[in-house]
């Protein structure tokens, strides 16, 4: 059974959702508006070989939000963190979309601090790049409708895909994503860089690729095999960006196998 948690890590408060299991220990980083508690349904799953710990990223769900930076290095910077405290020690990054850009940020900030990297459908854009797919008003429309409360049916008109459950929980917790923070992150899609950061990583990683969606093409996964050789490839061929809302099992087919660095004496 899960458990909430708070920590205090790179000044402020930082919730998590504990998924227990017997494998290493995962942290989750959720997308841009997906708090913790939406993806109780793939950390349960993940538990079977990871020890999963899913983050409110700042400014969404129960972690501190407010007047706060939300930059990608501050989101990075909280990832850091995190593996200082005594629950998360080292730990597999498993991030999703603005969560992998995060995650891939964190591991060129403290190299030593992560024992792998599962890349879930980063977004490519940056400078000089190919826009972000999805257009701001997908966000900030639906954000605003769950302000002012609405119930799963609404919120079937954005996510016309999910189930019953999947949008009646979104629709639950979708005011809890601060709108500058969502804008920042969205911003930053177009601004930060990430290809420079892929260099730099020296923790063994995986890159998961939605192949229903437009997010990661095929000259974008092999300039990523350029910046970072080695990297493992998998690809959930229908799904959509939202992999395991599409297709769950075939999400953790291209998850559960992941080997991280193991601990030396």
């Amino acid at each position: 059974m899960a458990k909430g948690y708070h920590v205090h890590a790179n000044g402020i408060r930082q919730h998590l959702l504990h998924f227990p299991g017997q494998g290493p220990t995962m942290l989750l980083v959720p997308g841009i508006t997906s708090p913790a508690i939406t993806w109780g349904f793939v950390a349960e799953r993940l538990a079977a070989a990871f020890d999963v710990h899913v983050l409110d990223v700042r400014g969404r769900g129960l972690s501190e939000a407010g007047n706060l930076d939300y930059s990608l290095d501050a989101m990075a910077a909280d990832v850091v963190a995190l593996t200082t405290t005594a629950r998360v020690s080292r730990p597999i990054v498993l991030g999703h979309s603005m969560g992998a850009r995060t995650a891939i940020r964190a591991a060129r900030q403290a190299p030593d601090a992560f024992s792998g990297l599962i890349l879930v459908d980063p977004p490519v854009s940056g400078p000089g790049r190919r826009a972000y797919p999805s257009a701001w008003n997908w966000y900030e429309d639906s954000i605003r409708m769950a302000q002012k409360g609405c119930s799963g049916q609404d919120m079937r008109s954005f996510c016309p895909s999910w189930t019953d459950g999947q949008n009646a929980l979104r629709a639950e917790w979708l005011h809890t994503c601060q709108l500058d923070a969502i804008r920042t992150a969205y911003d930053g899609f177009h601004i930060d860089d990430i290809h420079a950061d892929l260099p730099e990583i020296t923790a063994p990683a995986r890159l998961i690729v939605a192949g229903g969606a437009t997010v990661i093409g095929a000259a974008d996964i092999d300039e990523i095999r350029q910046l970072k050789p080695g990297i493992d490839v998998r690809i959930v061929e229908k799904a959509g960006h939202m992999i395991p809302w599409d297709d769950l099992e075939g999400f953790l087919s291209a998850t559960l196998d992941f080997q991280p660095i193991r601990a030396t004496n």
